[in-house]
């Protein structure tokens, strides 16, 4: 693990006004994403949802700028070198930023009717998903956001991958399937339900790299011997 004392004061700098940037982009972006649909500001889910996002965010953003810098260069790193997971990625992103148009427009032409304790109970899901991811990349810090195996990684068997191989993406799935319901839609979970199956075929595209490239990883799965879902996958 890379030390803040590692990183010369220039990196520092750099590392955090990237950050900054993503910071300010991400809430802004689904923000727009998915009031321009809707026609209106008067959309208090969407304020709701954003607060559950940026509140854990700030906290994750300082947590790693102090403790861990190494790892959030890392995650910004966005180019798959595997064309497989180029292509899911693809896919994934559309599906999930379609997710929020369609949120949009339910709002707009009133598809949806969903209580305020159901839409802040799924917020409060989404943000437990968020906690499960904290506590992944605080245990992992080769945990990136591309598909690739760096020099001296080793393979991670404590915290949540005692109990499944890839539980970065079980918290995604806590995270990202709630999100139409935190925004007062059922439609919008017609695309957003697709994340999962696009989640199983990037873990099994990336196993294929980790059984090829990490070593110490095929004996990690005969131990741990469900991907995703305890005793199910």
């Amino acid at each position: 693990m890379t030390k803040k004392s590692e990183l010369t004061k220039d990196e520092m700098k750099n590392l955090i006004r990237k950050v900054v940037i993503l910071f300010l982009f991400v809430p802004v972006f689904l923000g727009v994403l998915t009031l321009v649909p809707a026609g209106t500001f008067h959309y208090w889910q969407v304020y709701a949802y954003e607060a559950s996002l940026v509140i854990p965010l700030i906290f994750f953003l300082v947590y790693f700028l102090r403790n861990d810098p190494a790892f959030l260069i890392r995650r910004m790193k966005t180019k798959e070198k595997e064309k497989t997971q180029r292509l899911i990625q693809i896919i994934a992103n559309l599906l999930f930023f379609s997710a929020f148009i369609v949120c949009g427009l339910d709002r707009r032409f009133g598809w949806s009717d969903i209580p305020v304790f159901v839409v802040l109970l799924a917020d409060g899901i989404s943000l437990c998903g968020y906690a499960m991811v904290f506590f992944v990349y605080k245990e992992n810090s080769f945990a990136a956001r591309v598909i690739e195996v760096e020099k001296n990684q080793t393979v991670v068997t404590t915290g949540l991958y005692r109990f499944v191989r890839h539980p970065m993406y079980a918290g995604v799935i806590f995270m990202w399937l709630p999100i139409p319901i935190a925004l007062g839609s059922f439609w919008g979970l017609i695309p957003i339900s697709t994340i999962p199956v696009a989640l199983v075929l990037r873990i099994l595209n990336e196993e294929k790299v980790l059984n090829r490239d990490l070593p110490g990883y095929k004996e990690y799965c005969q131990k741990t011997k469900y991907r995703l879902i305890p005793f199910v996958w």
